[in-house]
């Protein structure tokens, strides 16, 4: 079918009709629209809805963009804004964030590969030998780690820090560096208490299965694999978040309002 809008003759579609080409469930159809994730479809008289074309594209890019599910540290927050400005055609301020959630991405995975290096050094029995004593503020700087979230992992047992005799907290290269394996552990989607129990049983014996202390499903696993696949998840997010921004550029030249 087709419907007339202005000068524009559009192709239209049924709910079960996008479903069907997208490959998901009529339920998921009205979900995105709730959520807002596609742009609100027109209704008939007798209150069924009508998509377009406009609709296919943005659902398509939506599932690219939801595509990798264990991400955290703001990346899915990101990604779903990126949707949202594109279901609302704010193309421009979409792939504006896009990149951005490329440049945080590439960050992530930098920062993960710090923490395998750290982990398979401590691992071996290796560790900073200089000792420099750093407040939460300087910590919370040096690493991009908020104090809020610092101020969390430390509520939770997550580390044990020092206070001096003033009272301040301060943070050792020791700490600084389970702060890094934990930052990126949290990235990879485990949660705080999959965690403490890693690092609990770490501090006690580094050979420890973490596979035992996660209680995750398949084979035995240990810091380093758990990194290794978060890295392999931030690359995929990194080419899919790529990809969007091709598809960005292609909604933009087809649906934008030309200039008055």
């Amino acid at each position: 079918m087709f419907l007339k809008v202005g000068d524009i003759i559009e192709k239209i579609y049924t709910t079960s009709q996008i479903a069907k080409i997208i490959g998901i469930h009529p339920n998921t159809v009205r979900m995105y629209e709730e959520l807002e994730l596609i742009p609100k479809p027109l209704r008939k008289l007798n209150g069924y809805r009508i998509f377009t074309d406009l609709h296919i594209e943005q659902f398509r890019l939506a599932r690219t963009a939801f595509q990798i599910e264990v991400l955290q540290n703001g990346l899915r927050k990101n990604i779903i804004e990126v949707v949202k400005l594109s279901a609302n055609k704010q193309y421009d301020k979409a792939i504006k964030l896009t990149h951005l959630y490329i440049q945080t991405v590439r960050e992530e995975i930098a920062n993960t590969n710090e923490a395998v290096e750290i982990t398979k050094a401590l691992l071996h029995g290796y560790s900073q030998t200089n000792t420099a004593f750093l407040k939460r503020k300087e910590v919370s700087d040096a690493t991009g780690i908020t104090m809020d979230t610092l101020r969390n992992w430390e509520m939770n047992g997550l580390l044990n820090v020092k206070r001096k005799e003033n009272g301040y907290r301060v943070y050792s290269n020791e700490d600084i560096q389970k702060l890094k394996i934990i930052r990126s552990l949290r990235c990879a989607n485990f949660s705080l208490s999959a965690i403490l129990r890693m690092m609990n049983a770490f501090n006690q014996n580094s050979e420890t299965s973490i596979e035992q202390l996660l209680n995750t499903p398949g084979k035995s696993e240990d810091i380093v694999s758990v990194c290794d696949k978060l890295i392999l998840s931030l690359h995929a997010a990194e080419e899919n978040a790529k990809q969007i921004i091709i598809m960005l550029n292609e909604m933009q030249s087809k649906y934008s309002n030309p200039p008055l």
